[in-house]
């Protein structure tokens, strides 16, 4: 199997409380800046329309909460009821890691590509450690494949 090399993420209840409030998980910047250095290929896969994602993440970046690159993140358009990684344009779903909140979102076969973050949601805790529990998992996952894969 290859290494995956093309980082999914969700947006609500993942990288940030809900397109209507934003508030952002605590540790998002570094998170993405992390993220970053794994993965050369990082694209947002949410429900909120690209009109109403552009704003959020611009806001996000002026308010330094997110890095330069985040306004501009690759955006995949999807229909269905599961954000199946095979509609991320150029890619397989062996190269694909996929970060959501919300299990009924991954895609029938497609579990061993699903990092499960827990919800960010009310109280909104300014300890959460969502966001650094993802990246650890990530970071296994990448580290866990065979050498020759690399």
């Amino acid at each position: 199997m290859p290494r995956p090399n093309i980082l999914a993420l969700d947006l609500e209840g993942t990288l940030i409380s809900n397109a209507a409030s934003q508030i952002p998980r605590p540790g998002l910047n570094e998170f993405l800046i992390h993220c970053r250095e794994i993965f050369p290929r990082i694209v947002m896969y949410t429900t909120v329309s690209e009109s109403r994602f552009r704003p959020i993440a611009e806001l996000l970046v002026d308010e330094g909460l997110a890095p330069d690159w985040f306004a501009q993140i690759e955006y995949v358009r999807w229909k269905g009821t599961t954000k199946d990684l095979a509609w991320i344009p150029s890619s397989t779903v062996q190269q694909c890691l996929l970060v959501d909140d919300f299990e009924g979102y991954v895609h029938p076969g497609q579990h061993s590509q699903w990092v499960r973050i827990g919800c960010f949601e009310h109280p909104y805790e300014p300890a959460d450690q969502g966001l650094a529990r993802a990246l650890l998992e990530l970071r296994s996952v990448i580290s866990s494949m065979p050498p020759d894969e690399l």
